[in-house]
């Protein structure tokens, strides 16, 4: 497993959280959308253990983009680890997605990846009338490699997917119900389930905030203890912005709060102290 996962997975494994069931029509799907906008900018602290690890930003651009004669929301997602951790594990990725207005489908995504000596660009293009994903890969000293993948219906990127997920009502689904997911991502097709563990209170630096708590499956691996280690935070408010993560690892625990914020669509519903 790449290293970027020991502070970015909290992070990524909201945006993986990505596919609801639709109907399986080809006619273009529309996803009503109160939730965000162009403008907003959210910026987090990523925290291992009692040490501020990296920072990271997830953003949409001010204007509207065409892609594939879509009109499209640019957003991107930045994480670069900070302090002593810039010393021994220098990181600075970049994913960026160009996500459909109308159906919150991805119709490009882009990562670049730093990773200490590390290099890697990925480009994609989505052809949800075929069911097809083309992706570019180049990484350094490698020669390029290309290639067409087939996808089901409404395929999410890890970017595009986690705006979906603020898109749902949570408001009526029962503590345990379990949202069945899917995703590209790394030239395959993934599944993952997002269990709804109810409503929370917690605190971050942003303020104190109700929250919908979303637990992801993980598969089995020697990073995260178990299929639970990881909980994701989502305002409880018709943002339903992901405010804090929390991951329990072999090697200790992992902490991502959101700091900063700007640009949201609707006030956010900070909880009044005493």
């Amino acid at each position: 497993m790449n290293r970027r996962w020991l502070l970015f997975s909290p992070l990524l494994l909201a945006f993986c959280a990505t596919l609801w069931s639709f109907d399986t029509t080809k006619t273009e799907r529309t996803i009503p959308n109160n939730s965000f906008t162009k403008g907003e900018v959210l910026r987090y602290k990523v925290h291992y253990g009692l040490i501020n690890a990296a920072e990271a930003t997830v953003e949409l651009s001010d204007e509207i983009h065409k892609v594939n004669d879509r009109p499209c929301y640019k957003a991107t997602v930045t994480g670069k680890t900070t302090g002593s951790f810039d010393f021994f594990l220098r990181i600075r990725d970049t994913w960026r997605s160009y996500i459909d207005t109308t159906s919150i489908l991805p119709q490009r995504f882009f990562q670049n990846i730093e990773e200490n000596s590390f290099r890697k660009k990925e480009y994609m293009d989505f052809d949800h009338g075929k069911n097809l994903v083309q992706v570019e890969t180049h990484r350094k000293q490698d020669p390029v490699k290309k290639g067409n993948f087939k996808t089901p219906d409404n395929i999410q990127d890890i970017v595009s997917g986690f705006y979906f997920l603020r898109t749902l009502n949570y408001d009526n689904r029962k503590i345990g119900e379990v949202i069945r997911v899917q995703g590209f991502f790394d030239d395959e097709v993934f599944n993952m389930d997002v269990t709804y563990k109810g409503k929370e209170t917690v605190e971050t630096k942003a303020g104190v905030i109700r929250a919908i708590r979303l637990v992801p499956k993980m598969p089995e691996n020697k990073l995260f203890k178990g299929e639970n280690a990881v909980s994701v935070y989502l305002s409880d408010d018709r943002n339903k912005i992901p405010v804090l993560f929390q991951a329990e690892m072999f090697v200790g625990s992992v902490k991502v709060d959101m700091y900063k914020y700007q640009g949201l669509r609707n006030r956010l519903n900070l909880v009044a102290k005493n």
